[in-house]
């Protein structure tokens, strides 16, 4: 599945419905439905383009983390078998 639109994209139609045209015009421009033009709204609004490239490297960093968290607890749950099994 690939992405149709961009964060700027999405950041643009935002901005450019809160210039005054209506929601479902815009919707309707860019083959949008209008929860997703909400959602994209409660997501982006009142962001510019570097804080949301700043949110995408945090979600990237926390996706990061706890991909370490979850190996770390394998790692864990693995050598307390071992303990457990030795006595």
């Amino acid at each position: 599945m690939t992405k149709k639109y961009t964060d700027e994209q999405k950041l643009s139609i935002i901005k450019e419905c809160s210039s005054g045209i209506p929601v479902p015009e815009i919707c309707r421009k860019y083959n949008i439905g209008n929860s997703t033009y909400y959602k994209w709204r409660d997501k982006y609004q009142g962001m510019d383009v570097q804080l949301i490239q700043r949110m995408r490297s945090l979600e990237q960093e926390n996706k990061r983390l706890k991909k370490m968290y979850a190996e770390t607890q394998l790692q864990k749950d693995i050598l307390q078998e071992v303990i457990a099994k030795k006595f």
